[in-house]
């Protein structure tokens, strides 16, 4: 019989005895028919937790790092792997039975597969996902190995927060397919481990900051790069950690230019931009309210990618009224322009419908939940998990002229050849 593909399980831990030690031992219930290793990986743990999982998992292979390394301490384990494939969990996740097959099937079918992003459950029955297409979760992804070694594995200075984009980035611009399934499960438990702290705040600024830099094309660098900068000011605020912010932020623009010059050669080319942000794809559902006699909306959240819900809705000829968000809506706050307000403050009488401007499947499922539930109003939610989101095949084009620099790049994402980069793909499926 030939031999089955084997899996590497990849884990690392800071100080989380209890719950590491739970989550292997539900790995070692784990039932499979291909060989599987556990590699854990500790984080300088001052609580016993490495000489626990000696004591009682000695089949385990064990790697015991001299300073804490944050989740991106899992780039010693993969370095350690021998498994065709490598799968990525948080020291409080684990697969469902008879996952980890389907993951392999789903390899085994598609050569050029890379990553292969499961589906997170949380708790209370909720789903957990990232806040663009095709971005996975790192509490439970897939890798084909072969493909991870090839793009450089993950990038060990983000410490924690935002490495996932940095990787999938670097896999689909390197022609790599990275998909998410609903047939793969993963339970997160996301136990309490001061998810709000200053550093937190420090990773999410910086690390976004050097994602934009590294990888987003030049004609849309300065709008998401502002973006983001405002973004993670407004979320110190709320939370008490403007220092830290501040610190993320010197710490992220003295080396930006120096990172965009690094990276200039992985920069996304149009396609894979546009399976990322869909650009083109929101302009043409958004057009397509605009054909059913929608005028004026609210968009509902403030997601990581807002702009193009903004610009299209102005491209199609739709106002927007508002952004709706609870958590953002603080001292007459504004997004290019339109006024950010809390939820209560949104009237029916002078709107068609509300847009659920988040790309996350398991926010935008939320959104439009509760949005549904506050008005009579038509709920549009393009991405919620309940909705198919195949690529749209843009065939009709957008008019409107450019008319301030801001717009301009917009604009040139519906010429023939996008921002002069000779690949006309955007808005189609990416050929690899």
């Amino acid at each position: 019989m030939q031999d089955l593909p084997n899996i590497s399980i990849v884990l690392a831990t800071h100080n989380r005895r209890e719950v590491v030690l739970s989550t292997l031992h539900r790995l070692a219930a784990l039932r499979t028919n291909h060989p599987v290793e556990v590699i854990v990986i500790d984080n300088a743990s001052t609580d016993g937790t490495a000489d626990e999982i000696e004591s009682c998992l000695p089949e385990l292979q064990l790697i015991r790092l001299q300073e804490n390394c944050g989740s991106c301490a899992k780039a010693y384990g993969a370095e350690q792997a021998n498994g065709t494939y490598i799968l990525f969990l948080d020291d409080d996740s684990h697969p469902h039975e008879g996952s980890l097959e389907r993951m392999v099937g789903h390899f085994e079918e598609n050569p050029r597969l890379g990553a292969a992003g499961f589906t997170v459950h949380l708790p209370d029955g909720r789903r957990e996902s990232s806040a663009l297409p095709h971005v996975f979760v790192g509490c439970g992804v897939g890798l084909r190995r072969i493909a991870y070694e090839r793009v450089g594995g993950l990038d060990r200075d983000f410490f924690m927060q935002a490495e996932e984009y940095d990787l999938c980035f670097r896999l689909m611009g390197a022609g790599w397919d990275v998909e998410l399934f609903e047939d793969l499960h993963v339970d997160h438990l996301k136990t309490p481990r001061s998810r709000l702290t200053e550093r937190t705040c420090f990773y999410d600024t910086r690390n976004n900051l050097l994602v934009t830099a590294r990888y987003i094309p030049d004609a849309f660098e300065s709008i998401y790069r502002d973006d983001v900068l405002q973004r993670y000011r407004w979320i110190a605020e709320s939370q008490g950690h403007m220092s830290a912010n501040q610190h993320a932020e010197a710490e992220a623009m003295s080396r930006y230019n120096a990172e965009r010059d690094w990276f200039a050669t992985l920069r996304l080319s149009p396609g894979v931009f546009e399976e990322l942000f869909c650009i083109r794809e929101v302009a043409e559902r958004m057009r397509e309210l605009r054909t059913d006699n929608v005028r004026r909306i609210v968009l509902a959240n403030l997601g990581k990618n807002i702009y193009p819900f903004v610009q299209a809705a102005k491209y199609c000829g739709i106002e927007v009224k508002a952004i709706a968000d609870d958590y953002f809506a603080l001292g007459g706050r504004m997004y290019r322009g339109i006024p950010i307000v809390h939820s209560d403050d949104v009237s029916s009488d002078d709107i068609d419908a509300i847009v659920v401007s988040n790309m996350s499947p398991a926010h935008a499922a939320r959104s439009q939940k509760r949005w549904s539930n506050l008005t009579d109003l038509p709920v549009v939610a393009w991405y919620a998990d309940s909705v198919e989101s195949d690529p749209v095949s843009v065939v009709v084009p957008i008019e409107q002229a450019a008319n301030s620099a801001e717009d301009a790049p917009f604009a040139r994402a519906f010429s023939t050849d996008p921002w002069g980069m000779g690949d006309d793909t955007v808005g189609q499926p990416t050929k690899r």
